[in-house]
């Protein structure tokens, strides 16, 4: 049995995110995926969703046998624990491949990184980008007023 690690974020779920978990899931049998804890997010402005709804939502999607949370302290720790024979990385993931497979080799992690590569049917493949236009929008001059044309006439709350 192939086991298949992806790790990342998953603030604001996209189709870039469920093409990376299913590219992931087709190297193997089981696909892990270890959701970034809010502590451990550096390189990025923090997440809007809490991690706990985001490996709820990570792990409600097909292609994920199971979803854990990254560990606060040590990184690797829940990469030693799962034993992975593959751990995918996204195509936006900041990580140098031979510096991430020389640490994993020092961490007694025997497995192969395999980079997924980048979604391109969707405009929207990034949260920051899906932040960045739902702000746009707001500021347009006819996104100012709530259209409640769609409640009925007996719609009274």
């Amino acid at each position: 049995m192939i086991r298949v690690v992806a790790t990342g974020t998953f603030d604001i779920l996209h189709p870039g995110h469920l093409w990376y978990l299913e590219q992931s899931a087709a190297l193997g049998d089981e696909l892990f995926v270890i959701v970034a804890r809010d502590v451990n997010i550096r390189h990025k402005p923090k997440p809007v969703i809490p991690e706990q709804q985001r490996r709820a939502m990570v792990g409600a999607l097909h292609p994920v046998s199971r979803a854990v949370l990254g560990d606060s302290s040590d990184m690797y720790r829940p990469i030693r624990e799962i034993k992975p024979d593959i751990i995918t990385l996204g195509c936006n993931q900041h990580f140098d491949v031979s510096r991430l497979r020389k640490t994993l080799q020092d961490q007694g992690i025997a497995a192969q990184v395999v980079r997924i590569s980048e979604y391109t049917d969707s405009a929207f493949t990034s949260s920051r980008d899906i932040v960045r236009e739902i702000i746009r929008r707001a500021n347009q001059p006819d996104m100012q007023k709530p259209d409640n044309s769609w409640h009925n006439e007996g719609d009274h709350q």
